[in-house]
């Protein structure tokens, strides 16, 4: 068996008990590794009514099944824990290089159970593995933690994933940061670990990951690797101008967010974009762990250098805040990655302060002088700071956009599904999206099902974007694929140039497994409808399957896309029976079972119509 290392790293923070246990290799076989593998045990050991900020609530930290393999973008690990921001399953994902050292150490995944009694941080180096106290460190920023584990460690190759002032605040937009600018960065998973009181895991691993059959995994590594260096996006636009370069592309086509998405134009939008960012503020690629794209950017700005901004942290705090500054933009992403949040969330929630201010919401005696409008960058910087530390407006804000908007009785003006802030792309240009934001199981998100791929894009085959034909199944299919591809521990980047049939043989390459395209992507629905359990268990339903009125009721004033408003109510009956659901959104006996998921049974009878 190649792939997995088979074992698993149990501690419990409470009592400081460590223990190893055997990877079960049946649930693996079903549910891959990572987001699935993860969501699977999380479901089976933790009950639906446990709080987020519990010592009852865990935390799987879970490498993908071919994560540190020779596979290209095996990079990925996931974070799957109860959301805080909205008590979804949460499944948050990271790069870099953080995951392949825990599968070197010797380790496919970590459960963290518990709550300790003071601050710590965990020490791995193989199977050595401590409990070390972190109170010198507790208030520090992921900078400082990071560059502090290293020199206590004294090992250039340790990796550290760490919690910044926003987790240990518990900001419900708190993410974790590893190799400094990567984040598992959405649905506050860095609240839970601040609540757990752990600052930071480090770690170091001298193993390897074996493959199944090395001779057949040169071949397909051949094959993939030529897929995806002879591709437009993976092999061109990506490497030469990062995530950044879909600024440009999505404005085009007149679905790019300008002011917590009242408009979705912005004629000024190449003066933020990759191109702008490359000519300007690139030093150099910044790229993960055996990663053939390199889409990550290393940039130097007015007040600094790290870490670029992505796609989604460019369009939130650039034209949906109405801030065309770059240096502000790449001032505001080195905040975030600093003090440990999810820029998506913070930045929409920034615009959603402001258009609750524009429309008088907001008094001007609550900003203690830190200004809150569109367009003004010093003050949409500045509240990052006061989002991290709770201070003043700064506490509300850090509760996320829904519950700010929903304290002055506007939760319409909350650009969120599911209380969780909608990425950099308006559903109304965009059918199929938005049909994806509405169903996705962590709340709004666009790698859960990214349909920008083929409306907009054209990968793997392009759409009518404006077009509710055909839209529910394919949604459907890029649900399941992505569940797929983040249990594998690839990056959802690379489904822009291969397909389903190159991610299995991949896997029967690397693990020795036998799946047919078909299996492969039932382990993806298998995935899926677990997930969809555990939110209808505490309290999800089918009136939760939506979008801000915005889009639904208020056509797009100007642009490419003017006119246009999203047709939810069309997709969404279709959508439920092509995934084998009723139609109050609930898994059918008989579809369960068709999947194998017959020991969901107990999970289904415990939902409430």
């Amino acid at each position: 068996m190649g792939g997995y290392v088979e074992k698993i790293l149990r501690i419990n923070l409470t009592d400081r008990t460590i223990r190893t246990e055997e990877l079960n290799m049946k649930l693996a076989k079903e549910h891959l590794g990572g987001r699935g593998l993860a969501g699977k045990m999380y479901t089976d050991e933790v009950p639906a009514d446990v709080e987020a900020f519990s010592p009852e609530n865990k935390v799987f930290i879970a490498a993908g099944t071919l994560t540190g393999t020779n596979a290209p973008t095996s990079s990925r690990f996931m974070v799957v824990t109860k959301s805080p921001l909205n008590g979804t399953l949460a499944a948050s994902n990271s790069g870099g290089f953080w995951g392949p050292q825990l599968k070197f150490a010797g380790y496919d995944m970590i459960v963290l159970e518990g709550k300790a009694d003071a601050p710590v941080y965990l020490s791995i180096h193989d199977d050595n593995v401590e409990i070390k106290d972190a109170t010198k460190i507790w208030g520090k920023d992921v900078y400082e933690t990071t560059s502090f584990i290293k020199a206590e460690f004294r090992d250039n190759q340790a990796k550290v994933l760490a919690i910044g002032p926003a987790g240990e605040n518990l900001s419900l937009m708190a993410s974790i940061m590893n190799d400094l600018y990567r984040a598992a960065g959405r649905n506050g998973v860095g609240a839970v670990m601040g609540y757990k009181n752990i600052k930071a895991i480090v770690v170091r691993g001298t193993g390897k990951v074996d493959h199944a059959d090395p001779d057949m995994v040169k071949v397909v590594l051949t094959d993939v690797l030529n897929i995806i260096n002879e591709n437009g996006v993976t092999g061109q636009g990506l490497p030469t101008y990062g995530t950044a370069v879909l600024v440009n592309i999505i404005n085009e086509n007149g679905v790019y967010p300008v002011n917590n998405f009242q408009e979705s134009y912005n004629v000024n939008a190449d003066q933020i974009s990759g191109e702008t960012m490359t000519e300007k503020y690139l030093v150099k690629k910044d790229s993960c762990f055996a990663c053939p794209i390199a889409c990550g950017r290393y940039c130097n700005w007015k007040e600094g250098e790290g870490g670029g901004p992505e796609y989604e942290t460019v369009g939130v705090f650039g034209s949906n805040c109405g801030v065309q500054d770059y240096d502000a933009i790449h001032q505001a992403n080195d905040l975030c990655n600093k003090f440990g949040l999810d820029t998506i969330s913070v930045g929409a929630t920034i615009a959603a302060g402001m258009e609750l201010f524009q429309r008088g919401y907001i008094k001007p005696d609550e900003l203690d002088g830190t200004p809150l409008e569109f367009g003004h960058a010093k003050g949409m910087v500045e509240w990052i700071r006061k989002i991290a530390y709770r201070e003043g407006l700064g506490a509300k804000m850090a509760l996320g956009s829904y519950r700010l908007a929903e304290s002055y009785g506007a939760a319409e003006l909350s650009m969120s599904v599911k209380k969780q802030e909608l990425p950099a792309y308006d559903p109304r240009g965009a059918q199929g999206q938005g049909l994806s934001y509405a169903t996705s199981n962590r709340g709004g998100c666009h790698v859960r099902g990214y349909v920008i791929s083929p409306e907009i894009l054209g990968f793997q085959e392009k759409t009518d974007r404006f077009s509710t034909k055909g839209k529910a199944k394919q949604v459907k299919t890029s649900q399941d694929l992505s569940a797929v591809i983040d249990s594998i521990g690839l990056c959802f980047f690379s489904s822009f140039a291969l397909g389903l049939s190159d991610y299995k043989k991949l896997v029967n390459a690397i693990t020795g497994f036998d799946y047919t395209e078909e299996e492969l992507l039932a382990c993806g629905e298998r995935i899926w409808n677990n997930e969809r359990l555990h939110n209808l268990r505490v309290g999800y339903s089918k009136a939760d399957d939506t979008l801000p009125k915005r889009f639904l009721k208020e056509p797009i004033s100007d642009g490419p896309s003017k006119g246009h408003i999203h047709h939810l109510d069309e997709l969404l009956p279709e959508y439920y029976t092509i995934r084998g659901w009723d139609q109050e959104g609930v898994p059918t006996p008989e579809h369960l079972n068709a999947l194998g998921m017959q020991d969901s049974f107990e999970h289904r009878s415990q939902i409430s119509y």
